[in-house]
């Protein structure tokens, strides 16, 4: 409405065309501005609070309703919008004592829906339950309330059910819709809860094409469409986010981020908590000090989704502030209890002391890993037994809980190992392993830290390709899903088990992939192959083989617009620094050719290297590096230094 001028009296007339067109957030303000200017208004006060309503910013609907029952006591309406205002504020004593001021017959049946609701955010569900169960059997609500109760209480099978057969009686709605969806995910059926999903959004794109759904997407700017009770109706938010996690879950991670950026678009301090969240995890990789802050800021809300409190301290270990996550814990004990299973408070409270005491830390998660296995075995035995009973669902069941079991064992074990991995105890690593062999021998991240740790040991190449292998054959058809360092390390075992043709055509294998990925994405970087051959020359270089271990360093990095960046530079630096070390040190020398080439390669890397990060910092230091010394070119500006000094000194 800029530039529109509304002349005194009229601009009642301007608000209901607003509130018509459905532009909610244009009439608060229209309507915020003349009621500074005048008295407040019975009829103003009533509008503006309705939309506040619409652009869901009930804590002001509220205040609104709270000055209407001031001027108009007599008006039950107003007093339930109050209530309604206040609960959806999550301000549950405030919403509740509200609700004490309705005594009218005519809207008990209201006022019992909502004592209950407010019962239900307070966690209170027998009270919840004993108010639902006063509404009439043949209200649709009844069966609707019972059900979230159903859900609550972890049954959701029964809730599923109760879901299902509302929508049958009163048509399709959508959020009934995604309260089946919701149902199916938490049992892990995850194809039925994506049939509900795109139900919502195909209804939700034919009859609100103004939503704007998936233009984000696609780079297409458009304006914000607000929290309005039509999106909210729609039930698309919620869809998306579950049909993220649930892409999150089967590791389809750019199907996760495509999910959260397809939904309606809304500028940040409109997001809801649960989008803030799922944005925070599902962006973590590429924008980790975007994702802790959302994190922390969430935190600080009342409410949160319940799983914020778990998945930042855990964010906090995986990047190991420790010093964090303990203050985090120490300052929220009230949250301890509340969102921590007890499984994942003794986690990360092993995770924390290994900083300190590692010693004490192994212990702490030998229990907990104890725990575990015994565990597992009870279940391998329900597993058995259902299947000798052939009772389906029971082994349905019971095999659940054991990937369930399992899913929690792993990070024990992975973090027992990696105790021993820092100190470079790649045997006790590798017997740890073996002591889990029973349960993990079919585990994709097992059988990889198992091929880690051989390939570490450099007398157990063979056996370490015996574990690659597998990895690598199950995505032969897609070698670049493959991690590069996983390709790189069979091709090192294949060399140094004298098996060069099969490291040749693995090889050839990623180049063919790169080259056809290059021709469909020519402004795409792939870092496969170049990594490849950088591991194949570090190890030239570890055994002594300067000469020809350079050369393959240098030439993996060609063409530099395209193959240098932060970690290939980092595989390329470690190789001249040793050669650097051992040439100070006289023990090698090398041809001039060969030194001519080294020079040759900095420069390049200098011209190439001005916009890449030479080390990637971490997203919560305090100090950051000097934004002139983090470059590529900076590095190989210094390292050709060296090599002008040293060479000086050999003259």
């Amino acid at each position: 409405m800029a530039g529109v001028q509304i002349k005194d009296g009229e601009y009642t007339a301007v608000v209901y065309r607003l509130i018509k067109d459905g532009r909610y957030g244009e009439a608060v303000q229209i309507l915020s501005n003349e009621l500074q200017k005048q008295s407040r208004s019975r009829a103003g006060l009533s509008l503006l609070g309705y939309c506040y309503y619409q652009v869901q910013d009930f804590v002001n609907a509220a205040d609104c309703y709270d000055q209407l029952i001031q001027i108009n006591p007599e008006v039950e309406e107003y007093k339930l919008y109050h209530s309604e205002s206040l609960f959806k504020a999550c301000l549950y004593p405030e919403a509740t004592k509200a609700t004490f001021l309705l005594d009218s017959p005519a809207f008990q049946s209201k006022v019992l829906k909502l004592q209950a609701a407010i019962k239900y955010g307070e966690e209170d569900l027998s009270g919840a339950k004993s108010l639902v169960e006063q509404l009439p059997a043949e209200d649709p609500d009844s069966e609707i309330n019972m059900g979230c109760l159903l859900y609550k209480e972890g049954q959701y099978d029964e809730a599923c059910k109760k879901f299902i057969a509302t929508m049958q009686v009163v048509g399709y709605k959508p959020d009934l819709s995604y309260k089946i969806a919701l149902c199916y995910y938490s049992m892990k059926q995850y194809a039925p809860a994506l049939k509900h999903i795109a139900d919502i959004i195909e209804r939700g794109i034919r009859e609100h094409p103004e939503l704007s759904v998936g233009m984000t997407t696609e780079g297409i700017d458009v304006r914000s469409v607000g929290n309005t009770l039509v999106l909210h109706e729609t039930a698309l938010i919620e869809a998306f986010n579950l049909k993220a996690a649930i892409e999150y879950q089967l590791k389809n991670y750019e199907s996760a981020q495509e999910a959260l950026t397809d939904m309606p678009p809304r500028s940040e301090e409109e997001l809801d908590p649960v989008t803030l969240h799922n944005q925070a995890l599902m962006n973590m990789d590429s924008k980790p000090t975007e994702g802790f802050e959302k994190l922390q800021f969430l935190l600080q809300q009342n409410p949160f989704p319940p799983e914020t409190f778990g998945n930042l301290l855990l964010l906090y270990c995986k990047y190991e502030y420790f010093d964090l996550a303990a203050d985090v814990l120490a300052e929220n004990a009230h949250l301890t209890y509340k969102f921590l299973t007890p499984y994942l408070y003794d986690f990360l409270d092993a995770l924390i002391t290994c900083q300190t005491a590692p010693e004490e830390a192994f212990l702490k998660l030998d229990e907990l890993a104890g725990m575990l296995t015994e565990q597992l075995r009870k279940l391998t035995k329900q597993v058995q037994e259902a299947r000798h009973n052939r009772d389906d669902d029971a082994v349905k069941k019971a095999v659940n809980d054991y990937d369930e079991a399992l899913e929690k064992y792993i990070p024990v074990l992975m973090a027992q190992a990696k105790i021993y991995w820092n100190l470079e105890n790649y045997q006790m690593v590798e017997k740890i392993f073996r002591k889990s062999v029973e349960f993990c021998n079919e585990h994709d991240v097992w059988k990889l830290n198992v091929a880690h740790v051989l390939f570490m040991q450099e007398n157990k190449y063979k056996e370490a390709i015996g574990f690659y292998e597998p990895i690598v054959k199950k995505n032969f058809d897609n070698i670049l899903n493959v991690s590069a360092i996983i390709l790189a390390n069979l091709c090192v075992s294949y060399i140094m088990t004298s098996q060069n043709e099969e490291a040749e055509e693995l090889m050839r294998k990623i180049e063919k992939e790169e080259e056809q990925l290059a021709y469909d994405d020519p402004d795409k970087k792939i870092y496969h192959l170049c990594i490849v051959n950088l591991v194949i020359g570090t190890l030239y270089c570890a055994k002594g083989n300067y000469d020809f271990g350079i050369s393959r360093v240098i030439k993996s990095l060609e063409p530099y617009n395209k193959k240098l960046g932060t970690d290939t530079w980092y595989y390329a630096k470690r190789c001249f620094l040793s050669l650097l070390e051992n040439m100070s040190k006289h023990m090698i020398m090398l041809r001039d050719s060969v030194i001519h080439e080294c020079i040759q390669f900095l420069e390049h890397c200098e011209i190439y290297g001005k916009n890449i990060p030479a080390v990637i910092e971490q997203p919560l230091e305090e100090e950051k590096l000097h934004i002139g010394k983090n470059t590529v070119t900076y590095e190989a500006r210094q390292i050709k230094a060296l090599i002008y000094e040293i060479i000086g000194w050999n003259v």
